[in-house]
């Protein structure tokens, strides 16, 4: 069956949106999608809030929250509605799932959410949340295509999902068995700063070819409602033609618009109590809400000096009860623009909190709130992992790494936080500062709230034809498998875990190879541990290669125990010889495959299962 469609889909950790690219005219356009917006009330909007309200039994008349393609009663709520009704009973709304979906320290397939929550009725994974989520935009975009007279096949179109470029190998593989589950089928992968870029170049036409040339390495700077993630992508050029590949991706971090929003809300409350006005837990969550409000309309109309801040009660004589203040200009820059995004050096980067001996259980929100210095850290690290490999150093050349960062020439925004201008500003003058005072481009063509969906579309055409612009990339990461060591036991001494990498960074979509000359020992027929380990910054590491002390070297994430099946002539638990056999499939999954080195057996290993 040949492929009619693109469908590109945006799974965002606030919001997420659909869009779609007809492969023979190339028409495109962003999916309405229906959802709940009240009581008996139906509405199509071009995003779809990443929440999830689970209703009480009895908290609305039957049918009253009912979709067009759903049957029967109860089921949860996601959009709109589900995000504004349950900011007010909070403890039956699931937000953040996609970070839960990469939470190192906790089972996705678990139903613990929502989190903190004591409701009686049963509780949703991450995975659940996130499979949701997709099936609502899958049934979305089918109703949205039938009233416009199409009845559109799924598998006539190639459907692209997008994850953060930070996203573990566990985490993209959760979200492509979360889109099958949802009935989307064996979808592509792509990371959001890469669709951020193939929208901007749609967006700039052939003119993006004159704000970028070769030699250039733009900085995707992507930060939305609950996460901040940074990518590098370096201009070359061949044959008279611009090429493109990403070199640098960064660390997943909990650190966003929610924050900011946050912090006006202490500020605004403090302010409260200076005039003897006291808000309870409630109140606070509108007073969050209120603050995100006016920090859009203080930001995006520089002629307003002061926006007024209502915060209602509950029950009776709601509008006697309002408590009153405002958000000024001078506070919001104090707080946001101050706070969140100084002019620091580049030399000062996150602070790591010491923590208490006993801590609440949840999400691992960056301990540091200073987007500033998480970006610092970011182009230090790419420094490192550029010198790494020569074939970065050569692709990027020696002005890019003079001084204690990577220094981009030029940036493109994405993400909600930067619909303000003042933001984007303060980023282009700490980059400017940084580099000696050169200053960086803003790429022009900026689209905030939709770019990841419509440039997954594009990329998704451009893949599906075999035409247009195509950014080279492969794995973010380079990975590694734990090593046992060989050598003689001594008391008191626990010999530090080797790590044989198996991927490196870069390693392309459909390609595969074997580690040729080092044969290792696979435990079969009884329960053993494999420990996975990556690194953002060796990539000049190559397969085969041995690192000596992985905790110290590398970051692990995941374990995995499983049983391998015993095979004729083996005992139980003994170790077999193996080959390995790394690859990268079509879609950008990655499978770690043992090859007995006597026979044709083999056992697949999965990056799949993280410590508890």
């Amino acid at each position: 069956m040949s492929l009619q469609f693109s469908l590109g889909i945006d799974l965002g950790t606030s919001n997420s949106a659909a869009a779609i690219e007809e492969l023979d005219s190339g028409r495109g356009s962003v999916v309405e999608v229906t959802q709940i917006t009240g009581p008996k009330q139906i509405g199509e909007k071009p995003t779809l809030p990443s929440a999830l309200y689970l209703p009480h039994p009895d908290e609305f008349p039957g049918g009253s929250l009912q979709l067009p393609w759903a049957t029967g009663a109860g089921q949860a709520v996601v959009g709109h509605f589900a995000r504004d009704h349950g900011a007010l009973v909070p403890d039956r709304l699931v937000t953040s799932a996609k970070s839960w979906l990469s939470n190192f320290h906790t089972d996705p397939r678990k139903p613990v959410l929502p989190w903190n929550s004591a409701i009686a009725e049963t509780k949703l994974s991450a995975f659940d949340c996130s499979r949701l989520y997709l099936e609502h935009l899958r049934e979305g975009f089918l109703a949205a295509e039938r009233s416009q007279g199409r009845e559109r096949d799924l598998a006539e179109g190639q459907v692209v999902i997008t994850v953060p470029a930070s996203f573990d190998e566990v985490a993209r593989a959760l979200t492509s068995e979360a889109a099958e589950a949802a009935g989307l089928g064996r979808v592509v992968l792509l990371e959001e700063p890469q669709a951020a870029f193939y929208a901007w170049t749609a967006q700039a036409g052939s003119d993006w070819r004159k704000q970028v040339a070769a030699g250039d390495i733009v900085l995707v700077c992507d930060v939305g409602g609950g996460t901040a993630d940074f990518s590098l992508i370096a201009i070359t050029g061949r044959d008279g033609a611009l090429e493109l590949e990403r070199i640098s991706v960064g660390e997943h971090l909990l650190l966003g618009g929610d924050n900011m929003d946050l912090a006006l809300a202490y500020t605004l409350q403090a302010q409260l109590e200076d005039d003897g006005k006291a808000i309870d837990d409630w109140q606070f969550l509108a007073l969050v809400h209120a603050a995100g409000r006016a920090k859009v309309q203080l930001f995006n109309d520089a002629s307003i000096d002061e926006v007024p801040i209502a915060v209602p009660s509950r029950g009776s004589g709601l509008f006697a009860k309002t408590v009153s203040t405002r958000l000024g200009r001078a506070t919001l820059e104090a707080v946001v623009l101050d706070g969140f995004f100084p002019l620091t050096p580049v030399t000062e980067l996150p602070e790591e909190s010491a923590g208490t001996g006993l801590q609440e259980f949840g999400l691992p929100y960056a301990a540091d709130p200073v987007v500033s210095k998480h970006l610092a850290r970011f182009l230090t690290r790419s420094l490192l992992n550029v010198r790494a490999s020569e074939s970065l150093t050569a692709l990027v050349g020696t002005a890019a790494l003079e001084g204690q960062s990577l220094q981009p020439s030029a940036v493109l925004f994405n993400g909600g936080v930067f619909n303000a201008a003042p933001l984007r500003q303060r980023v282009l003058d700490l980059l400017a500062s940084w580099g000696d005072g050169r200053p960086v481009r803003e790429l022009e063509g900026f689209q905030p709230d939709l770019a990841v969906a419509k440039g997954a579309a594009i990329y998704g055409r451009n893949r599906a034809t075999g035409q247009g612009l195509r950014i080279k990339a492969g794995t973010a990461r380079s990975y590694y498998i734990g090593l046992q060591s060989t050598r003689p036991a001594v008391p008191g001494f626990k010999p530090p875990i080797k790590a044989l990498c198996v991927v490196p960074q870069g390693m392309e979509e459909g390609s595969e190879f074997v580690i040729e000359g080092q044969e290792f020992g696979l435990t079969i027929g009884r329960p053993a541990v494999f420990r996975f380990f990556a690194s953002e910054v060796r990539s000049g590491d190559t397969p085969g290669q041995i690192i000596a002390n992985a905790e110290r070297e590398l970051e692990e994430t995941s374990q995995l125990e499983v049983t391998l099946p015993a095979i004729e002539g083996f005992p139980e638990g003994q170790a077999v010889p193996v080959l390995i056999n790394p690859l990268v499939t079509e879609v950008g999954r990655l499978e770690l495959w043992m090859k007995h080195t006597g026979s044709d057996h083999r056992w697949k290993v999965e990056f799949q299962v993280r410590t508890e």
